[in-house]
């Protein structure tokens, strides 16, 4: 297992500044543009509140036990009963990093052609490696360096965004709450992963708050370019308007670096959940062969359509983690020492039902907060019937 370096809050910051600069972040911005201008950007601000107040409290429940996200998921479902998230997260996360992969390859293949996808997918995939490689301690030095040229850059490309008169392109319409829920998707898709890089942090809630406000902001600025390209200029693909406006260089160094530095995040992550499944799994060389799996999916499968997968991730994780920040902030238990927890097991299988319930009607906030409201309430409800038994403790 890697050595634990004490992060401070400006090395936080820029682990999800990275994070939130993807090319998966921008294309997601785009399928807002039915909304219009001031709608889709109110749905983006609404959607990323919820998901990164979310964040935020995940987040630091991982920074004051000093556990991973895994780890701290056995607070409410038990040693065995975290194994079901542990399998999942490996799961979304190898997806992920196929999705991402892909998508950077072909952004690429756009801004430098190497004369096949398949190239700059072993390109990208190589670079992941290396941060994994590189550890926590270097990684600090990497992402300030990284950072800064993509700030400058992705400054450069918004001005190139929003030129000209905003338009409402054709095709299927979009609800405001399927756009709060598009919106809120990424950060909650982070969920399971925050507490991997917020439980070294040495002051715990203000790393943990930097975290979640850089990526906010972060974030819902990707969406808005997002919004913008398909407004603004009626292209959708990020790559070619960097190309279009002459950026070269400096638009294939946006997206492959952009692409790497929130990839990682992903393929580390699944080898710090590889480790809540197994103890003699070591978290490098795991994250690595996910990368290389995710790699090997990005070349070989189609992996460019992705909002199902979005939704996925919510109808999963957004009732886990109801269920352990109820449990944690507000019943003040710990079953980390039971095998599982039946009744919280139970009540995670209702939240995933009710959710894909949810998503068949279009309420003006989305499915996740309400859903986790309801999930929650059950929770302390259940702990007032079934708090006395053994698998409930």
């Amino acid at each position: 297992m890697e050595e634990k370096v004490k992060t401070g809050v400006f090395s936080n910051g820029l682990i999800w500044f990275g994070a939130a600069v993807s090319i998966a972040e921008i294309l997601t911005g785009t399928f807002l543009a039915p909304l219009g201008f001031g709608k889709g950007l109110a749905a983006i601000i609404i959607g990323h509140i919820i998901g990164c107040v979310l964040m935020y409290l995940a987040g630091l429940i991982g920074a004051k036990t000093e556990k991973s996200a895994m780890e701290t998921v056995k607070i409410s479902f038990g040693q065995k009963g975290s194994i079901l998230f542990s399998s999942l997260n490996v799961i979304q996360l190898v997806g992920w990093t196929a999705i991402m992969t892909k998508s950077g390859a072909e952004a690429a293949g756009i801004a430098a052609d190497l004369g096949s996808g398949w190239v700059w997918c072993l390109i990208i995939g190589a670079l992941i490696i290396i941060w994994i490689l590189a550890g926590t301690k270097n990684l600090v030095r990497l992402n300030t360096a990284a950072m800064l040229g993509l700030f400058v850059l992705t400054v450069i490309l918004s001005v190139l965004v929003f030129r000209g008169k905003p338009s409402i392109p054709s095709g299927e319409g979009l609800s405001f709450g399927a756009a709060v829920e598009l919106s809120a998707a990424m950060p909650l898709s982070w969920l399971p992963l925050i507490s991997d890089y917020t439980r070294s942090a040495e002051k715990k809630r203000a790393a943990t708050f930097a975290s979640a406000a850089v990526y906010f902001f972060t974030s819902c600025w990707m969406y808005v370019i997002g919004l913008g390209a398909a407004l603004f200029t009626g292209e959708s693909d990020i790559a070619k308007i960097m190309v279009a406006s002459g950026l070269g260089i400096a638009g294939l160094l946006i997206v492959v670096f952009s692409t790497v530095t929130t990839t990682y995040l992903d393929a580390y992550s699944a080898g710090v959940s590889s480790v809540s499944i197994s103890g003699k799994v070591n978290e490098k060389r795991a994250g690595a062969a996910v990368c290389v799996i995710g790699t090997a999916l990005a070349i070989f499968a189609p992996v460019t359509r992705f909002e199902g997968f979005l939704y996925f991730i919510g109808s999963a994780f957004a009732p886990m983690a109801a269920i352990l920040i109820t449990d944690y902030f507000i019943l003040k238990k710990d079953r980390s020492q039971s095998p599982f927890s039946l009744v919280n097991l139970s009540l995670w299988i209702i939240g995933f039902a009710v959710y894909r319930a949810a998503m068949r009607i279009d309420l003006p906030i989305g499915y996740t907060l309400p859903v986790m409201i309801i999930v929650s309430i059950l929770c302390v409800i259940a702990d007032k019937i079934f708090g006395g038994y053994k698998y409930a403790r």
